[in-house]
């Protein structure tokens, strides 16, 4: 029997060039534009949701997987006190989150590092908790990568991920194609498929949250940007290489969908069982 989402899933990319063009996607100054700070629906009281139902609190060391500019690993020493180290595989973005954490007095608790999610560079029950906020959906290989956060998982700490979910049906030719895959789309599976995922690695799933409304939200903030944008700062937009035109169809594809219910967003805790 196939998965839930099995109907719509794109054709697999090549796992090296589906990596590498995230990587530099979300490492350009166009996705700065659009998306602010925080590259994730739901933004930072999101993330803060996720740390409570993980109990992360001083001292815990957590892992942040796919860290981009290090938004989330930052919130969660400034706020909850945490020891982060944050992983990603843009050299650019870890470069810009050392460079904040050190303009925000944080590296003592927080340090970024280049590093694949799928093969972490760690020793095992290495941390209490791992995090990964709208990027489990872009690794080619998520089973290695659910295995991975189980082995650098210590024994009772937990994995919490927020992520986009795909649900039914077959995405509209837009969405296709590597873009797909940079709007964390083309691979996206159901809040169940993750789930399964998860425990098929080996860990105990605890919690699942549906947050659609925080991806309707996010396009909101998208569309409203752009036609600010456009009106107030064009050369902007030509400089980082935005054609609102362009975007448009996307924007359009993503909008009908999430209205279809076909495009959702989930929040997932899961926990590495004790010995």
């Amino acid at each position: 029997m196939s998965s839930p989402g099995a109907a719509w899933r794109l054709p697999a990319a090549d796992p090296d060039a589906a990596k590498a063009c995230c990587a530099a996607g979300y490492g350009t100054d166009a996705v700065a534009l659009l998306l602010g700070p925080s590259y994730h629906p739901g933004g930072a009281e999101l993330t803060r949701r996720l740390a409570r139902a993980l109990g992360l609190g001083p001292g815990s060391r957590v892992l942040d997987v796919a860290s981009g500019p290090g938004t989330t690993a930052l919130l969660l020493a400034r706020e909850f006190g945490c020891t982060v180290t944050g992983i990603d595989l843009g050299t650019r973005q870890v470069g810009q989150a050392t460079a904040a954490a050190a303009s925000e007095g944080l590296d003592r608790l927080v340090r970024f590092t280049v590093a694949d999610a799928e093969d972490l560079p760690f020793e095992d029950a290495s941390f209490d908790a791992v995090v990964c906020e709208c990027a489990f959906c872009t690794f080619p290989d998520k089973a290695g990568a659910a295995a991975e956060f189980v082995r650098v998982l210590a024994p009772g700490g937990k994995a919490g991920i927020t992520d986009v979910t795909v649900h039914g049906g077959r995405l509209p030719e837009p969405l296709g194609g590597m873009a797909a895959w940079i709007a964390c789309i083309a691979d996206a599976r159901s809040r169940q498929d993750y789930a399964q995922l998860l425990s098929a690695a080996g860990l105990a799933v605890e919690r699942t949250e549906d947050h659609s409304g925080a991806v309707s939200r996010m396009l909101e903030v998208i569309e409203a940007r752009l036609a600010v944008l456009a009106m107030t700062a064009p050369g902007t937009l030509a400089a980082a290489g935005i054609e609102r035109a362009a975007v448009r169809p996307y924007t359009r594809a993503v909008r009908a969908e999430i209205d279809a219910g076909t495009i959702g967003y989930a929040l997932i805790t899961a926990r590495k069982p004790s010995p």
